[in-house]
Formats: structure tokens, sequence, C-alpha cells
């Protein structure tokens, strides 16, 4: 693909487009020598196996086990460049929001966030979990914990 104007380095939302209704970038460039890592669906399960209780601990056990998962990496958040949610029931949507802004607010203190979508659906594979979340991630060829993805 040629494009004809260079690309910025980091997530941006383009003026042409409606900005984002939640906290995601709309684009994410990623450098072209990147090594490329998918985290597969982490639940709501601690270490040990339980299950955090309700979504609002569900979340954050998620946001833990991927920080977890980035460190076995050698990298950080900046180098998430998608999280795909699944939220069984609307129900759970203002939990998962209210965690998930905590830990953003770690993450992305700039506001400057990966790629994300959301979906909610009817349930998930165990019916104790209230979400799902899977991830794309990044490695630059220079630096893991590099701003630049």
């Amino acid at each position: 693909m040629d494009i004809s104007h260079p690309l910025p380095a980091v997530p941006f939302n383009p003026a042409t487009v409606a900005p984002p209704i939640g906290k995601y970038s709309h684009l994410v460039p990623v450098d072209p020598g990147a090594q490329w890592v998918f985290i597969s669906g982490q639940v709501g399960a601690h270490a040990d196996g339980t299950i955090g209780k309700g979504a609002y601990e569900q979340t954050h056990a998620v946001f833990s086990n991927i920080e977890q998962l980035l460190t076995e990496l050698d990298a950080t958040p900046r180098n998430i460049v998608r999280l795909l949610t699944f939220v069984a029931g609307v129900e759970h949507l203002p939990e998962f929001y209210r965690a998930r802004d905590e830990v953003y607010a770690r993450w992305y203190p700039d506001d400057v966030y990966c790629g994300h979508s959301l979906a909610v659906v009817a349930a998930l594979a165990d019916p104790k979990l209230h979400l799902e979340m899977e991830g794309w991630v990044a490695l630059s060829p220079t630096s893991a914990d590099s701003d630049v993805v």
C-alpha cells in the first residue's frame, strides 16, 4: 500500500470521521518490522483459578492478566494495538466501564488509546463469567517499551 502522506507514529483520530464514542483510537499505526503477538481471550479468573465476583472485579482481573502477559513479553500497554471485549449482558457495562476507566487512567494517562471494539453477547463459555477480552500486541524491533508500536 502506498500512502501519499506519512502516518503519525502514535494512535490517532482523523478529523474526517466522527470522534470515537469511547476510549479508543480509530487508527493505530504499527512499525512494519514489528513482531505480532495475539493475546487469547482473558477472563475474570485470578492466578489461583478463582473467578472474580461481579463484572467490576472480573474486569480488573482481566486487565491484571493482560498486564502479566505483557510483562512476559517485556512489553507495556503502549504495545497493545487493539483489544476486543465481549460483555455478557448490558447490565454489566457500567461496572466494566468503571473498572476499565480506572485501569486506562494508569495505562494511558495522555488519553492516547489503543484500538478497541466491544460487543454485548448473550453468554460466555462459563455462566459465571461476565466478560472476556482478547488483544493484539505489536513488539517494536527496536524496543518493546517504546511509545511507538
